[in-house]
């Protein structure tokens, strides 16, 4: 019986001596991306994530804590019920999940990037949804863990430990970056949830999409602009490309210059080049795009430019994103 503890007491610590051996294949540029940010902070580094990646999470913020990175642990439970309001503007959000998919974490997102917040993601795929919404992704991958159900998260949690090590170290040993304490407070809870929509969800499309042809008179244009009410129409060609956008306020523009609405076609006087989103693209992206740029309405575009929604204000005060 005896042997057989120390067998099996071996072939963990096998396993998981491999799985913090194989993380050196995932240091390298987006490793350096992840310190750079913490170390650019002027605020403080918040690590959170559920059940066991939450405990690692724990260790990791109490070890850049003690090591000269001011940070702190976010039980991402609570904070869709609050404690969201602990972030400002000034943090760097390490979001823990070995699987990409924790709800809890996911619907902190949306909020966390209104605020602006870098996110560094610690997780086994670049492509889970985390991974996707983050702005660093460190890759935590292990062969199997070192439970022989293969069920518990063993190896995966010492491999991510190992990583917050890494960071803490790295940090330390970089040295210069300095404590600053800051004001906390920002909403949370069901907002955030809100927030979760995609421009996908609460897009126009179809027949109700503000479109024209490039030959389009301006009058045509203007007529399809009332028809559609978003205060706005698309320019495309036959394709469906997105060449421009034309809006009620270009017209006080024309109108000044004299030009014959009824005769000038609308690709003459339309703005190129506008900016546009994705409909995959979170809601909350469209609104920081139309804050930054101050405009009342985007379009949605595919990855051939092709025109596949719009959106105004309007529709993000109804979806309650703003």
């Amino acid at each position: 019986m005896t042997k057989s503890f120390i067998q099996s007491a071996n072939r963990v610590l096998d396993i998981e001596s491999d799985a913090i051996s194989n993380l050196k294949a995932f240091i390298g540029s987006d490793f350096e991306s992840a310190c750079q940010l913490m170390q650019e902070c002027t605020g403080k580094v918040v690590v959170s994530g559920m059940g066991k990646s939450g405990h690692i999470g724990n260790k990791i913020a109490a070890t850049l804590a003690s090591t000269g990175t001011p940070s702190f642990f976010m039980h991402p439970g609570e904070a869709n019920h609050g404690d969201l309001g602990m972030l400002t503007r000034q943090d760097v959000l390490i979001a823990i999940s070995n699987s990409g998919e924790t709800q809890e974490l996911l619907s902190l997102i949306p909020v966390v990037k209104r605020l602006g917040i870098p996110i560094i993601a610690m997780t086994n795929s670049a492509t889970s949804s985390l991974g996707k919404y983050s702005d660093v992704v460190l890759i935590i991958k292990v062969e199997k863990e070192a439970c022989s159900l293969g069920l518990a998260p063993t190896a995966s949690t010492t491999a991510t430990l190992a990583m917050g090590d890494a960071l803490a170290i790295a940090l330390l040993d970089a040295s210069g970056f300095t404590s600053e304490d800051f004001a906390l407070s920002h909403p949370g809870g069901s907002l955030g949830r809100r927030l979760l929509l995609s421009v996908n969800d609460i897009m126009h499309t179809g027949e109700e999409l503000p479109l024209v042809d490039k030959s389009q008179t301006i009058i045509g244009a203007l007529l399809e602009i009332s028809k559609k009410g978003l205060g706005m129409t698309g320019i495309v060609d036959s394709q469906h490309h997105l060449l421009g956008i034309f809006t009620d306020g270009d017209l006080r523009r024309i109108l000044d210059n004299r030009i014959d609405i009824h005769t000038t076609p609308v690709e003459q006087v339309m703005t190129k080049n506008s900016i546009t989103t994705t409909p995959d693209t979170l809601a909350v992206g469209a609104l920081n795009l139309m804050e930054k740029y101050k405009i009342n309405s985007l379009f949605a575009v595919d990855e051939n430019g092709k025109a596949k929604g719009a959106l105004n204000m309007h529709m993000l005060l109804k979806a309650g994103v703003v």
